[in-house]
């Protein structure tokens, strides 16, 4: 009979569902129970990776930090996702090249190096669903670089405002965070579109007034 974990797995991720019985007990022994506060650092530029998290509850914010304290967000993990920069450095044997913090309380299981290459050799939908998150992965990733290289920090602005409002509960550092900006820049474009009447600033609190003016900045208008 396969343990109630391996069933919870499955449902979790589905590319690990009806596994080979060996596999499934492997799993079954090795998976270790991760929980942490939101907050947490879980794998920083440079550390060695010896596990993947599949995360159970919560969300994994996973950031490139440059040398001088800037910051972007690259992606986030939630709930039936596999972290890729994770799964590249397990599959190549390499350090973490980015950050990862949970941005919320965090319940996880974390599956070991030596059992993630038994999976990927062994179970071939588990290696598929690998191919499959690489592709949607980089597709994001090659976006989010146009993002940053060819579009003005305005566009940008509006367009992460447009997506999140009409109500933001967020500081002018998380913006910058998200943006890969500095806050000072991004506090000054939030008060020139709050004089234009596009929103309304208050602490830790941004409300989107005129969607539809955003909507143009973004087009460059």
């Amino acid at each position: 009979m396969i343990p109630d974990l391996s069933t919870l797995i499955a449902k979790l991720l589905p590319t690990l569902a009806q596994l080979p019985i060996p596999l499934a007990r492997e799993v079954e022994r090795q998976a270790q129970k991760l929980n942490v506060a939101a907050g947490t650092l879980l794998f920083d530029t440079g550390m060695a990776c010896q596990a993947l998290p599949l995360v159970l509850e919560g969300r994994i914010k996973v950031s490139k930090r440059a040398e001088n304290g800037r910051e972007i967000r690259l992606y986030s993990v939630h709930p039936g996702e596999l972290c890729i920069v994770t799964m590249s450095c397990l599959l190549g044997g390499a350090p973490y090249p980015a950050t990862g913090v949970a941005e919320t309380t965090v319940s996880a299981l974390t599956l070991p190096r030596a059992l993630i290459l038994r999976l990927v050799a062994e179970h071939p939908p588990f290696r598929e669903g690998v191919f499959n998150l690489f592709s949607e992965r980089l597709t994001g990733l090659m976006q989010l670089v146009e993002e940053v290289a060819f579009r003005k920090l305005d566009q940008r602005l509006a367009a992460w405002l447009l997506e999140r409002g009409p109500l933001i509960a967020v500081s002018h550092q998380v913006v910058a965070d998200e943006l890969g900006s500095v806050r000072e820049i991004v506090s000054r474009l939030l008060k020139q579109f709050e004089e234009e009447g596009s929103l309304r600033l208050g602490r830790e609190r941004i409300e989107v007034l005129a969607p539809a003016a955003l909507k143009l900045r973004t087009a460059g208008g």
